[in-house]
């Protein structure tokens, strides 16, 4: 086993407390301490869990080769500009920060510095989804449902920020094409930015993905269809489901339970179900140790920086569709 990597977190609330806890049991990790703006609940936290808490963000800084930033996206920016600088590498909770002239900032002060980061978008380590990903070929028709109960913990940004770019970013790394049209409508329910919003966005290669997001449901769901040549793909995020449909070419003698279709032009399919096993998993764990692993190989973390970036990008066309 290699030597753990001493990291810190800043925030310790909901997030940052479940981050604080897949650390410590980490392999891969060497749990330094933890900073938080409020010292009262600070001090709370390292008496109840034995984290230690540091009382100045330099301190922190000074003590580990990473820092993981779980705090409000207003704050990203600052934070990780300031760990860059010192010369750490840097884990940002999504979004990666409040506007991308900032995230394009850290983009370069990373590059210049030789320091890796990673943006937390953590569906993409979603058992269901990783299981499904070497199914999904490029796709031509893509819908995603993401609905949530509401939480006034997620209110500092709208739902675009909030929930959508979750989907945004999956969309991205499965469609290698450029977004050329988007197209949007959202509505503010509770919060002062919308709470349930739908977009579609048109790729350069013809493949549109239609998403909906929505912070004020009497539901959970998190599911996304992918629909490409032959094939059609669901991924169920919530229920870590995967389900599979596929057309072929009837063979000429079809067994008795085969499911034939045969088109006006007298062409016939057969269609064939499959539901690929999903190897349970923590999917923050996982995110959090691959971007270990990319700092040990000195290579390009899975949700780079620039791929964070890129579905902020396409987030704030929808944004600026309202």
């Amino acid at each position: 086993m290699d030597k753990k990597i001493k990291i810190g977190v800043l925030g310790a609330g909901h997030l940052g407390k479940i981050h604080l806890r897949l650390l410590k049991e980490s392999n891969h990790f060497d749990l330094v301490g933890f900073y938080d703006t409020q010292p009262q609940i600070a001090a709370k936290i390292a008496r109840e869990f034995g984290y230690q808490s540091f009382s100045e963000i330099n301190q922190l800084l000074r003590a580990v080769d990473v820092i993981d930033i779980v705090t409000p996206t207003l704050t990203h920016f600052e934070l990780a500009k300031k760990a860059l600088q010192n010369g750490l590498h840097v884990f940002l909770e999504k979004p990666i920060t409040a506007t991308v002239e900032q995230a394009n900032e850290l983009v370069s002060l990373a590059k210049s510095k030789g320091r890796l980061g990673m943006v937390g978008q953590v569906e993409r380590f979603n058992p269901a989804f990783r299981s499904a990903h070497s199914y999904i070929k490029d796709p031509k028709f893509i819908e995603a449902h993401r609905l949530a109960e509401f939480n006034p913990r997620g209110t500092d940004v709208s739902v675009i920020l909030d929930l959508m770019i979750h989907d945004i970013d999956a969309v991205l790394s499965v469609v290698k094409s450029k977004v050329i049209n988007v197209q949007a409508n959202g509505v503010s329910v509770i919060s002062q930015t919308p709470d349930i919003a739908n977009a579609r966005l048109q790729f350069e290669n013809g493949c549109v993905a239609n998403l909906t997001a929505s912070r004020i449901s009497l539901k959970t769901m998190r599911k996304s269809r992918f629909f490409q040549q032959d094939a059609y793909v669901s991924v169920d995020y919530f229920k870590k489901k995967v389900e599979i449909v596929r057309m072929q070419d009837a063979p000429k003698s079809p067994g008795d339970f085969a499911m034939i279709l045969k088109n006006a032009e007298g062409i016939e399919k057969q269609i064939l179900f499959d539901n690929p096993e999903v190897h349970e998993s923590n999917a923050i764990l996982s995110e959090l140790e691959s971007f270990a692993d990319a700092i040990r190989k000195n290579k390009e973390p899975v949700v780079s920086l620039r791929a964070g970036t890129s579905a902020l990008e396409v987030a704030y066309q929808i944004i600026n569709c309202f």
